[in-house]
C-alpha cells in the first residue's frame, strides 16, 4: 500500500491553535453544515430548474467536477503546507503578498457577507416554523417587520460567534447534532418524494429519464453558465475544513480527506433530491412545478406538506437547522483566516489573538460577526434588494479565490508534478482544469452581472448592481491592500512569507512513500 505523505514547508509557522483536536468525523460535518445543503438546495433548486429546465442533475455533476477537480490541489497544498491561512498563505507562497493578499480577501469577503444572509434564512425559517407548528400563518409575517428581523438576526449572530469562540470541540459538538437532524430530515423527504411518485401520488409525475443527466440537451449554453453558477454556490463551503488544518489529528491527511467525503456526501443529497422533486413535481411553471417562480425562493417550505404530510413541520426545521448551523460554522473560515493573515503581518497584529483558554481565534471571530451583523442590519432598513444582490455577487468571489488557489497549486508544484503520474495529475492537471473552469466562469459571471437584468434587476446609469457590487468588492480590497502595504510593509516585501519552495520541497522521493 503506498501512502502520501509530504515535509511540511519551513515557511509557515504555528498560530497557537489547539492541535490534535479534530477527526475526519468532525471536520466532515463541520463542511456538510458550512455548505448548509437543506439551505443551499431549496434556495437554488427553482432558478436552477428555470435555467436548464430537466437537466438539473446534469448541472449539478458538472458543478461537482470544478469542485472536486480544485479539491484535489487544496489538498496537495495542504500536505506541503498545513497552515490556517489556507488559500492566502498558499497564494502568496505561490504568486506573492499581493497575489495571496487578494485571495484571503476573496475568502474572508465572501464568508463574512454571506454570514448575513444565513443568519436572515434562520429568521425567516424561525418564524415560518413557528406558524406552522402554531397554525397561526400571521407569525410568519412578523420576519418582514425590519426592527424584528434584525434583532433576531442578531440575536442568532450572537449565539453563533459565541459557539464559534468557544473551543472547537465545543463546535463538533454542537454541529454533529444539527448535521446528523438535518441529512436525515433530507433522505427522509427525498425518498418519500420517489416512493409517492413511483406511486401515483405526484402532483406532476415525470418519469426519470437518462436525458436529465446528459447536459448536451440543456437549452442553451448561457443557460448552462448560468445553472453552472447555481451549481456552484450549492458546493461552496467545503472548504473550511482545511482552515482547521492545524487543529486536525493529522494535519497533512485529515483535512484532505474530510474535504473529498464532504463534496461527495452532499453531491449525493442534492443529486437524491433533484431526481425525487422532478419526478414528483415535475419542471412547469404553475402550480407547485418547480420552474413556478412564485416558489422558487423557498421550493423545499412549498413541497413539504404534499410529501411530508402533517411531518411537513420538519423540513422547515432542517431549513433552520441547516441556517442556523452553517452560520456558526462558516465563521470558522474568515476568522482563522484572519488569524493567518494577522500572524504574517498582513493586517494588523491584533487579529494573531488566540484565547487563552479555548485556543480559537476570539478577537477574529468577534470583528467577523460584527461585520456581518452591521451590514445586514444596515442592508435590510435600506433595500432588500441591495442585500440579495451582494449575496449573488458573491458567487464571483468564489470562483475567484477557488481558482486562484487552484492555480497556486499548479505553480507552486510546477517543479514537481511530473515525478510521477498521480503527481501530474493530483498536483498539475487536475487543479489546472479546475483552476481555469472557475477563472472562465469568474469572468464570464462578471461580464453577465453587468446586464441590469441579472440578479434583482437593479440598475445604477444602466449597470447592473450585482456587477457595480462584484467589482466593488473586489476594488474595496485592493485599497485596503494598499493600505497594509503602507501599514505593515515586511509582508509586502516579501521578508515574512516569501515566495516559492523551501528546503525539502523538491525531494521528489518524499512525495509518496511506501
Amino acid at each position: 500500500m503506498v501512502t502520501a505523505t509530504r515535509a511540511t514547508d519551513e515557511a509557515v509557522s504555528n498560530k497557537g491553535l489547539a492541535p490534535g483536536t479534530v477527526g475526519v468525523l468532525g471536520a466532515v460535518v463541520i463542511g456538510v453544515s458550512t455548505i448548509a445543503p437543506a439551505y443551499t438546495f431549496t434556495a437554488a433548486i427553482g432558478p436552477t430548474v428555470s435555467a436548464v429546465g430537466v437537466q438539473v442533475p446534469a448541472i449539478i455533476l458538472l458543478g461537482f467536477v470544478p469542485m472536486l477537480l480544485v479539491a484535489f490541489g487544496y489538498r496537495e497544498l495542504n500536505r506541503a503546507m498545513p497552515d490556517a491561512g489556507t488559500s492566502f498563505t498558499w497564494a502568496t507562497r505561490a504568486f506573492g503578498p499581493y497575489v495571496g493578499w487578494m485571495a484571503g480577501w476573496g475568502l474572508v469577503i465572501a464568508t463574512v457577507l454571506v454570514l448575513s444572509n444565513l443568519a436572515g434564512i434562520a429568521v425567516d425559517f424561525l418564524y415560518l416554523l413557528i406558524a406552522q407548528i402554531t397554525g397561526n400563518e400571521s407569525i410568519a409575517e412578523l420576519a418582514a417587520n425590519p426592527f424584528i428581523n434584525v434583532i433576531t438576526c442578531l440575536a442568532f449572530m450572537a449565539a453563533a460567534t459565541f459557539i464559534s469562540y468557544r473551543d472547537i470541540e465545543t463546535t463538533q459538538r454542537v454541529q454533529l447534532g444539527l448535521v446528523a437532524f438535518q441529512v436525515l430530515v433530507l433522505l427522509v423527504f427525498g425518498i418519500t418524494a420517489l416512493v409517492r411518485a413511483s406511486s401515483g401520488e405526484a402532483i406532476d409525475h415525470t418519469p426519470i429519464d437518462p436525458s436529465w443527466f446528459n447536459v448536451l440537451q440543456a437549452p442553451s449554453v448561457s443557460a448552462v453558465i448560468a445553472g453552472l453558477s447555481l451549481s456552484i454556490f450549492i458546493f461552496w463551503g467545503w472548504d473550511v475544513v482545511l482552515t482547521m488544518n492545524e487543529e486536525a489529528k493529522d494535519p497533512a491527511r485529515t483535512p484532505g480527506r474530510a474535504a473529498a467525503l464532504t463534496i461527495v456526501v452532499v453531491l449525493g443529497l442534492y443529486l437524491l433530491l433533484a431526481i425525487a422533486l422532478l419526478a414528483f413535481a415535475g419542471n412547469g411553471e404553475t402550480g407547485l412545478g418547480l420552474g413556478n417562480p412564485d416558489i422558487q425562493d423557498n421550493v423545499l417550505f412549498f413541497l413539504s406538506d404534499p410529501i411530508m404530510g402533517p411531518l411537513g413541520w420538519l423540513i422547515s426545521l432542517a431549513v433552520l437547522s441547516s441556517s442556523a448551523a452553517s452560520l456558526q460554522s462558516t465563521a470558522l473560515s474568515p476568522a482563522r483566516t484572519l488569524l493567518a493573515m494577522g500572524h504574517y503581518g498582513a493586517v494588523p497584529a491584533r487579529f494573531a489573538t488566540v484565547h487563552p483558554r479555548y485556543r480559537t481565534p476570539g478577537f477574529a471571530a468577534v470583528v467577523a460577526a460584527l461585520v456581518a451583523s452591521g451590514f445586514y442590519a444596515v442592508m435590510r432598513f435600506v433595500s432588500e434588494n441591495v442585500l440579495w444582490d451582494t449575496i449573488t455577487a458573491l458567487g464571483m468571489m468564489v470562483c475567484f479565490y477557488y481558482g486562484l488557489t487552484a492555480l497556486s497549486a499548479v505553480w507552486y508544484f510546477r517543479k514537481t508534478a511530473t515525478s510521477s503520474v498521480k503527481a501530474f495529475l493530483v498536483q498539475l492537471l487536475c487543479p489546472l482544469v479546475g483552476g481555469v473552469m472557475l477563472v472562465v466562469l469568474f469572468v464570464q459571471t462578471l461580464v453577465d452581472s453587468l446586464d441590469p437584468a441579472y440578479g434583482s434587476g437593479s440598475e445604477i446609469g444602466g449597470v447592473g448592481l450585482v456587477g457595480i457590487l462584484g467589482v466593488g468588492m473586489l476594488l474595496l480590497g485592493v485599497v485596503l491592500m494598499l493600505i497594509m502595504r503602507k501599514l505593515r510593509p515586511a509582508f509586502f516585501r516579501g521578508e515574512v512569507l516569501p515566495m516559492g519552495f523551501n528546503k525539502g520541497d523538491l525531494d521528489t522521493k518524499a512525495l509518496f512513500i511506501k
